[in-house]
């Protein structure tokens, strides 16, 4: 792997594993006050359960929240995140829930071996040169068909982040990306995109979550 890689994914891993517990902290609730998010995540699960059920990878799962959200909604969903600490926070608040450390550049999955698998907000470090890789990742575990659904920042720019939750020390750089750049990503990818929402779209942090499904 070369070694820029090495340096962005070395940079995300010792941040979100130094924040952990206070990202967790805060984040605990969110879903509680998003409810376009929970009914993309319903609208998702329904697709899961249309295609038969199976498992369902949260890839960049953080602590575990959307992980969990899903098995409530009967999705058989576990967990995959670059941060070794971060899994730990998630076991400890989902114990029984599956957890592993993983990196989306380089997934430990076998070939469509997924019937469903999201990434809600964990393309954001992802640098634009290696997103065509991670979602050929993405094409890899997921079985012919399979739904994806991607959430994301909206926006033009990118920027450092060298403080983060709890005050503590961060180095990540943050991808704000505009719809249509991830569509085509993802067409390229071999996906077909099936719809899109966009989220506060009059506020500070606008995002959107795309649905696609993998090509045959």
């Amino acid at each position: 792997m070369p070694s820029n890689v090495d340096g962005w994914l070395a940079d995300t891993r010792s941040s979100y594993d130094t924040v952990a517990v206070d990202y967790a902290d805060q984040i605990r609730e969110v879903l509680a006050g998003e409810p376009y998010l929970r009914s993309a995540l319903a609208l998702f699960a329904g697709m899961v359960h249309t295609a038969g059920g199976g498992p369902v990878a949260d890839v960049g799962c953080g602590p575990g929240h959307v992980t969990a959200h899903l098995r409530e909604l009967g999705v058989d969903a576990f967990g995959i995140d670059l941060s070794p600490v971060m899994i730990d926070v998630a076991r400890r608040d989902h114990p029984g829930l599956r957890f592993e450390v993983g990196s989306m550049t380089d997934l430990n999955l076998a070939d469509a071996s997924v019937t469903a698998l999201l990434a809600f907000w964990s393309l954001i470090h992802v640098p634009d040169d290696a997103i065509p890789a991670v979602l050929g990742h993405f094409r890899r575990v997921l079985r012919p068909g399979g739904p994806l659904l991607l959430g994301f920042h909206i926006g033009d720019e990118s920027r450092l982040k060298t403080r983060g939750y709890g005050g503590h020390p961060m180095k990540v750089h943050v991808h704000r990306r505009r719809p249509d750049q991830v569509t085509a990503w993802l067409r390229d990818a071999g996906f077909t995109v099936e719809a899109q929402l966009l989220l506060d779209l009059d506020g500070s942090r606008p995002g959107a979550v795309l649905f696609a499904r993998r090509q045959s």
